[in-house]
């Protein structure tokens, strides 16, 4: 019986002892990500049909495989930026005669398809210094691809591009980061060019 009440006093001393400890929450936050600095390299994409500027701190991947075809023939290929664990998918078709409208058409239900994850779907037509249109597409919302877009001269060439983050989609974490690579994408647009 001895040892019993010992232990209850105890555990009774420890329980009293923890209500009067001062209790500090932890405030909620994200950690510091650390930019680059914004320098572009101008023609660094080559043996392509197009060319633009690309970020300093950015990997052109062109060895890129779909269902066994090589698709740097077909003027495929990404644009990495491991230090932000994003990469820009770009694809290349050449306009065939009638067929932009289905090229635009499967466009807009690429940046549609994250509609069930999006709070927002923004498009905006723009045309670049060199005179090529496009659309760009804002996604807002814990989406895998915040921006995507295309360009076009309407009767040879249609690109498009699509941002995607390496980890989970939150808007919030990630908001610094996208940001960034906005500004990067309005300048790929802005030095857009095709070669031929």
């Amino acid at each position: 019986m001895y040892k019993f009440c010992f232990i209850l006093s105890v555990v009774a001393a420890m329980g009293f002892a923890a209500c009067n400890s001062r209790f500090t929450p932890k405030a909620t936050g994200y950690p510091a990500i650390e930019l680059p600095n914004k320098n572009y390299l101008s023609n660094a994409v080559i043996d392509l049909p197009y060319s633009f500027d690309i970020p300093s701190y950015a990997v052109v991947d062109k060895k890129i495989a779909n269902g066994g075809v090589n698709q740097q023939q077909k003027g495929w290929m990404n644009l990495q930026f491991p230090t932000l664990n994003a990469t820009l998918y770009i694809s290349y078709n050449a306009v065939q005669k009638d067929k932009l409208e289905v090229l635009v058409r499967d466009a807009y239900n690429f940046a549609n398809n994250h509609s069930n994850k999006a709070s927002f779907i923004e498009d905006s037509v723009f045309e670049n210094p060199n005179g090529l249109k496009g659309v760009f597409f804002h996604l807002g919302g814990d989406v895998a691809s915040p921006y995507q877009f295309f360009i076009t001269d309407s009767s040879r060439h249609f690109l498009r591009g699509a941002l995607y983050f390496d980890t989970t989609p939150n808007a919030d974490s990630l908001a610094p980061v996208t940001d960034f690579l906005y500004q990067d994408l309005k300048q790929l647009v802005n030095s857009f060019h095709w070669k031929s």
